[in-house]
């Protein structure tokens, strides 16, 4: 998942930044209220972080144009400010959520979990495709009982895979989320990464659970001889899809 952080104080954002990250958060950093709405024009934020006193625009007004303009990505507020009267106008400007400086990073990381969650996008406690469980709160991956070790942005990358699992995913989307601005879409790092999952996940003699499709992209879980996909059990639902055509299965690496 991808995040924007807005926070002028460059210690606070260091901690908060570098304390996501380690979550598995792809986070972008900015300074002022120019910056956040521009950042929030041209990139697609499944979160964004907003403290209220920020150069230029401040929170308040930055919530307000991202409203205006048809945003609804989940908002969570930051001020050092306690007053109700505070709360209550970042709240009626449209944030989700109000979080008082200093805070826990805990409380923080639970806070964005309860917005994520009323947002339809909250991390299931595991996530199952096939023999593969992934366990979102610890971060770690066993296939078949066998503990697969992962770095940091091979599991992010694993986790946004086993999320869309038995829909083709391509590269664009992948940066979206995964990776942050500094990602460059030249390089052919999406690609390494892949192949680093692929040899963790699918090299222990089991069917093959990350396929490439040439041109298109990517398409995690079992592939059947009929097409069919297995995608993910998240909170106890499977679900499967299958493809148009399935004459055409090529391409699976």
């Amino acid at each position: 998942m991808r995040l924007l952080l807005v926070e002028d104080d460059a210690r606070i954002a260091r901690f908060v930044a570098k304390g996501l990250r380690e979550e598995a958060y792809a986070v972008d950093v900015t300074a002022n209220g120019d910056d956040a709405l521009y950042e929030a024009a041209i990139n697609s934020y499944d979160l964004i972080i907003l403290d209220v006193m920020i150069p230029g625009r401040d929170g308040f007004e930055v919530c307000r144009e991202l409203r205006r303009a048809g945003q609804r990505v989940p908002i969570l507020m930051l001020t050092a400010r306690d007053a109700v009267e505070d709360r209550i106008s970042g709240l009626d400007h449209g944030a989700d959520d109000y979080l008082t400086k200093p805070f826990e990073f805990r409380e923080l990381l639970a806070r964005l979990r309860a917005l994520l969650r009323r947002s339809g996008e909250l991390r299931p406690a595991q996530i199952t495709v096939a023999d593969l469980v992934l366990d979102t709160g610890g971060q770690s991956v066993a296939r078949a009982g066998r503990n697969i070790p992962v770095t940091t942005k091979e599991y992010a990358l694993l986790e946004f895979l086993a999320r869309n699992a038995g829909r083709v995913v391509g590269r664009a989307e992948i940066a979206e989320h995964v990776w942050d601005e500094s990602f460059d879409p030249f390089s052919n790092l999406i690609e390494v990464y892949v192949n680093r999952v692929r040899r963790k996940i699918d090299s222990g003699g089991g069917k093959p659970l990350l396929h490439t499709r040439r041109g298109a992209g990517y398409i995690f879980g079992v592939v059947s001889e009929t097409g069919a996909v297995e995608s993910g059990e998240a909170d106890g639902v499977i679900e499967h899809r299958g493809k148009s055509n399935p004459t055409t299965r090529k391409g699976h690496a």
